[in-house]
């Protein structure tokens, strides 16, 4: 099952390129001694099939193209570019389905100028498919080009107005661009014409979740947990849902759940942990909240929740450490400064010492304030933003 994001960018229209790259490859397609409709094990079989014509043909650009292309679909992207270079060496007259291959590369390793120049290089030798403007139009989103990627997924879908990645695409480009209403409306036609597509359904969910609307967001998100039970936005997703609905105990669950699938997904990690933290579960915050701090250093009072968990566990030593973090991030909040001092008065000298050397020591305050805790203030919702492939 193919998923939106890049790595339907990625294998896009791959049939197309590995069925025989345009007129001059299919020349060169024609010399080879391998039988690729043979071989039934994926990709990187297909691509290790073609070492002995390669070697028996070691001038063949073709070749060299050809496996580039299942080195791609195969996520062999260093293998990919070097195949794709070497055949761009080998024929001057290269054509453009060859700048595509490597457009495709360049983008699944994130270098998104570097992708979207080669893609220009196949339109400056008349290759103008769509699968080339589609990954246009993705990549100058990704690059946050807005309009231009509209430009894009526009030719897209005037060839083909059901293309569902078009249309889940420019529903993040309105995203971003904070028209929601558009946003929406692109999305839900992505999912209508691909209903079975977990990333569409996660994006749909979380824009409807952000716009308060759990009830709306629900039914995408047990869809998409019906065809990957797996997948652990969707399960951020529900938490979001039981959230909105006044519903904490059921969305610590989930968050649970959708951190325990995805360990980078630190959004989890963070509603996890501020539940807990609420619920004075000192000792069994900590956890998820140092991951999602990790991950973000920006979370509304992560660090905060984190150094008073810390301090509530008698872990004076990292409390120390968390509330001088405090400090060099917040510099003159005074509330910090105080709680620096304070629990720097429970540390035994030589140990405060040597922290000191490491971490500097902080200004003493003339007197200690008022010890009030600021309020905690929702998570704000972000605008989806595009996914990529886990490492």
């Amino acid at each position: 099952m193919v998923r939106f994001g890049l790595l339907s960018v990625v294998l896009g229209g791959m049939a197309l390129l590995v069925s025989g790259c345009g007129d001059a490859q299919s020349a060169h397609a024609s010399e080879t001694m391998v039988n690729l409709r043979t071989v039934q094990s994926g990709p990187a079989i297909q691509a290790a099939e073609l070492n002995g014509a390669i070697a028996r043909q070691p001038r063949n650009a073709g070749l060299y193209a050809r496996r580039a292309a299942y080195e791609v679909e195969a996520n062999n992207l260093t293998e990919a570019l070097r195949d794709i270079n070497r055949a761009l060496e080998l024929d001057d007259e290269a054509p453009g389905d060859y700048y595509l291959i490597k457009a495709r590369a360049l983008r699944a390793q994130g270098r998104l100028l570097a992708a979207i120049d080669a893609a220009a290089q196949a339109q400056q030798r008349g290759y103008n498919p769509p699968e080339l403007h589609l990954l246009l139009g993705e990549t100058n989103l990704a690059a946050r080009r807005y309009r231009t990627a509209l430009d894009y997924l526009d030719r897209v879908l005037r060839d083909d107005a059901d293309n569902a990645s078009a249309l889940f695409y420019k529903g993040l480009v309105y995203s971003a661009l904070r028209d929601t209403a558009q946003a929406l409306d692109f999305l839900r036609a992505s999912v209508v014409r691909a209903p079975r597509q977990p990333e569409a359904l996660h994006q749909l969910a979380y824009l409807l979740n952000a716009n308060n609307q759990p009830l709306a967001a629900a039914p995408y998100i047990e869809r998409g947990l019906k065809v990957d039970p797996t997948y652990a936005t969707l399960w951020y997703d529900r938490g979001r849902v039981f959230d909105l609905s006044a519903q904490p105990d059921s969305a610590a669950r989930q968050y649970a759940r959708a951190a325990f699938l995805d360990s980078t997904l630190y959004r989890a990690d963070y509603r996890l942990g501020m539940f807990r933290y609420k619920n004075k579960r000192y000792a069994q915050a900590i956890r998820p909240l140092s991951r999602a701090q990790r991950r973000s250093q920006y979370l509304p009072d992560v660090g905060l929740m984190l150094a008073d968990c810390y301090e509530q566990t008698g872990q004076n030593q990292l409390a120390w450490v968390a509330y001088r973090q405090l400090v060099k991030q917040f510099p003159g909040n005074r509330h910090y400064t105080y709680k620096v001092w304070k629990v720097g008065q429970r540390l035994p000298a030589p140990q405060l010492d040597s922290l000191k050397l490491v971490y500097g020591a902080p200004p003493l305050p003339r007197r200690a304030p008022a010890a009030v805790r600021p309020s905690f203030e929702p998570l704000e919702a972000k605008a989806p933003t595009l996914q990529t492939l886990p490492k």
